[in-house]
């Protein structure tokens, strides 16, 4: 009741200027958590200050100008102090002050409370894409990459761009309704920001620091965001979306990752051809290397190196392998040792490595990858 009554009043002053018409999509997003829904009204409370202040002041201003001009036989005055214009011009301010800080203390300093979380779950900033490992809580154990899923003829514009173009992931966050999630945020390269507008949860992921910050989602749906810091060549490419479903919904989804884990695990003794390994390798590419080297390998020029026909494929494998494990200090190449399975690596390279013109015929084997990232 409260928060419709600020909305009434801070939407009569907004409804005067026209920018609450959401039609055009000015204002903020349904709220959907307890923070969001705080979140916005202050928007509505501070723009209900602001445009009053704005009619204040213009109104004073243009109302002296006409009622005081020259035309009509109005003389400047002379004055100097006023005790009581600068009693008025000192307190109205600090009252305004006072009414802003108040109620955006009390939200900032519940955005910060992230004790007595439901679940908690590591997210990992990678360029471009997002890691989620599901540390505390139903669904502990559980992990996965989260890629853009809008096919390249979209971003290209060969085809009609989808419903959610550059907002559609492989593989969303999942968190059951109204259970209090904390999210502990880091990157592995350089600084992302995980937003979601409607939880009103925007945290930067820092390389080597751990920040946290929390929801808790009281309406089931589907919920998307972006990486909200500029992070290189990639950054418009790097959504994010959550489910937001039932509790029973949720413990299904949880029974099917760990199947999914399951089943997945790679026997580490299995010899794999060369045949399997391209086959795996492919779609390791398409969802990891291809942004930076293009799905013909030739790469971009002056900024990501081609593999195809490269030295670096064609020559002895170590260095290969040492690069795709541990990345390229000072470059946007990321070490995939701590983001893909061996076996994923393994079938990578085994693919760069006999695509394109490359043909060296080399066949890399998981328990190589395991070896040399000992």
């Amino acid at each position: 009741m409260k928060r419709r009554m600020v909305a009434a009043a801070a939407a009569g002053f907004l409804a005067i200027s026209g920018a609450a018409q959401a039609a055009y999509q000015w204002n903020l997003p349904p709220p959907v958590t307890r923070v969001a829904g705080q979140i916005y009204d202050l928007h509505l409370i501070m723009m209900g200050f602001i445009l009053a202040i704005f009619v204040g002041v213009f109104g004073v201003m243009f109302y002296s100008i006409y009622a005081h001009r020259k035309s009509v036989g109005h003389k400047a005055e002379h004055f100097h102090e006023n005790t009581a214009v600068e009693i008025i011009w000192t307190l109205v301010p600090f009252l305004v002050l006072i009414g802003m800080a108040w109620p955006a203390t009390k939200t900032v300093l519940n955005l910060k409370d992230t004790t007595s979380p439901d679940i908690t779950i590591k997210v990992t900033g990678y360029q471009w894409k997002w890691g989620y490992d599901y540390l505390k809580g139903e669904g502990e154990g559980t992990g996965f990459l989260s890629n853009l899923l809008t096919p390249q003829d979209q971003i290209t514009g060969k085809v009609t761009k989808g419903e959610h173009y550059l907002l559609e992931v492989d593989n969303p966050l999942v968190v059951p309704v109204n259970r209090k999630v904390r999210l502990l945020l880091t990157a592995n390269d350089v600084i992302h920001a995980w937003m979601v507008p409607a939880f009103g949860v925007k945290q930067d992921a820092i390389p080597g620091f751990v920040r946290d910050t929390w929801f808790r989602a009281e309406k089931e749906g589907t919920y998307r965001g972006q990486c909200a810091e500029l992070c290189g060549k990639d950054h418009g490419f790097m959504p994010i979306v959550v489910e937001v479903v039932s509790a029973e919904k949720y413990s299904g989804w949880v029974s099917e990752q760990k199947k999914k884990i399951a089943a997945a695990a790679d026997d580490p003794n299995k010899r794999w051809n060369l045949a399997e390994l391209r086959a795996r390798g492919e779609k390791v590419y398409a969802a990891n290397c291809v942004a930076c080297h293009q799905v013909d390998g030739r790469g971009v020029k002056g900024t990501f190196p081609g593999l195809d026909g490269s030295q670096l494929v064609n020559s002895p494998m170590g260095r290969h392998i040492e690069i795709v494990l541990n990345g390229k200090q000072g470059t946007a190449m990321a070490p995939f040792g701590k983001q893909l399975s061996d076996t994923d690596i393994a079938a990578v390279i085994t693919y760069e490595r006999n695509a394109w013109s490359n043909k060296t015929g080399d066949v890399i084997q998981p328990s190589e990858i395991r070896s040399a990232g000992k």
